[in-house]
């Protein structure tokens, strides 16, 4: 039988966390609405400008010069991520379930001292992650520049809110309001900052999120010797569009997991769930049937069909013993039905992560 393989985003289908953000809520002054601030701008940045150069999920190198600034350091954030890791219900088991079945790899935006502390409590190969490597140690930066980042992070905090509406698709249809702090934005952040010392982070340091993603699944297959249609790979947000896209135009699955817009908007498949038991079924039918035979299961999805398509008994029976909670949603997404899923899983995504987190591109 031929050897598929489960490619996952981390935080979202793994773990609940959004480290960044949690770093930056710790880290940083009033980090929270800073960090909120800086990922609209980068959805802004990646969906709408699509400005090139610059990808989904370069949020990540935007915020360290203000951490190094705050004083965070390897040490600390690895301390701090390693005793903030909130999982999932099922990550574990369903990890270890799936990468019986398959070669199973983790690609993640998140920071590398996150994911390996992960990996350490979940007893996941390191040599199948991708994430964002960084070391935050090696940048010296002065008194004055430290002092000028913090006075920056002020004026961000003091910017007009980054909101628009959903059909925005260029800069000319963005409010005055948010061009005039866009602008900002970008004299800050592309004239300044990166004309400081603490700026050759943000010349350095490459997130995986976008198109680094897609690169990260095409690694994967020269491991397993796979193609693309032999993956299924598992996202939630804006830094999964292009992976999940890539994946669906290859003849690979593409599922979105408690995703947002972002992301039902380039998947085959939606789940809603508060367990990851529905990515074992998944995977335990793809690895048998392929595409075809996870699209045809999901248009029967209930628990009476399950049985009818071979799922293993431990699973249907785990699956009947889940609760409390709704019973999980799946369903192929259609120009139909995308607005109404698009809903739904958005609004649980904000009871499963917290409304800010789950609010985030």
């Amino acid at each position: 039988m031929k050897t598929r393989q489960f490619n996952t985003d981390c935080e979202g289908p793994i773990s609940l966390n959004d480290n960044a953000y949690e770093l930056s809520k710790h880290f940083i002054r009033d980090g929270d609405r800073f960090f909120t601030r800086i990922s609209k701008y980068d959805d802004i940045l990646a969906d709408i400008l699509r400005r090139p150069g610059y990808k989904a999920g370069d949020t990540l190198k935007l915020i360290l010069p203000f951490l190094k600034a705050y004083g965070a350091t390897n040490k600390m954030i690895e301390g701090f991520s390693a005793q903030n890791i909130i999982l999932v219900p099922g990550a574990e088991s369903s990890l270890k379930y799936i990468s019986n079945k398959m070669p199973t790899f983790m690609i993640s935006t998140s920071y590398a001292p996150y994911i390996n502390a992960l990996c350490d409590l979940l007893g996941f190969e390191r040599q199948h992650i991708y994430c964002t490597e960084f070391d935050i140690d090696r940048y010296e930066i002065e008194s004055h520049e430290i002092n000028r980042l913090k006075e920056i992070r002020e004026e961000i905090d003091s910017l007009p809110e980054l909101e628009f509406g959903i059909d925005v698709k260029t800069y000319d249809e963005l409010p005055s309001l948010v061009r005039d702090a866009l602008d900002r934005l970008d004299r800050l952040f592309w004239e300044e900052i990166l004309s400081m010392k603490s700026g050759d982070m943000l010349r350095d340091v490459n997130p995986v999120g976008g198109i680094e993603k897609a690169n990260a699944i095409l690694h994967s297959l020269q491991v397993t010797g796979n193609n693309l249609e032999d993956v299924v790979y598992v996202g939630d947000s804006i830094t999964d569009t292009d992976a999940l896209n890539m994946v669906k135009r290859g003849g690979g699955l593409a599922v979105s997991f408690n995703g947002n817009g972002y992301a039902i908007r380039e998947a085959d498949i939606a789940c809603i769930s508060s367990h990851t038991l529905i990515l074992s079924i998944i995977a335990d039918l793809f690895s048998r049937e392929g595409k075809t035979g996870v699209l045809e299961f999901a248009d029967t999805w209930s628990l009476d069909s399950i049985q009818k398509h071979g799922i293993e008994r431990t699973l249907v029976d785990q699956l009947s013993n889940i609760s409390p909670g709704p019973f999980p949603v799946m369903e192929v997404i259609t120009k139909d039905n995308r607005d109404m899923l698009t809903s739904e899983s958005e609004a649980f995504r904000k009871t499963v992560r917290g409304r800010r987190i789950g609010s985030l591109g």
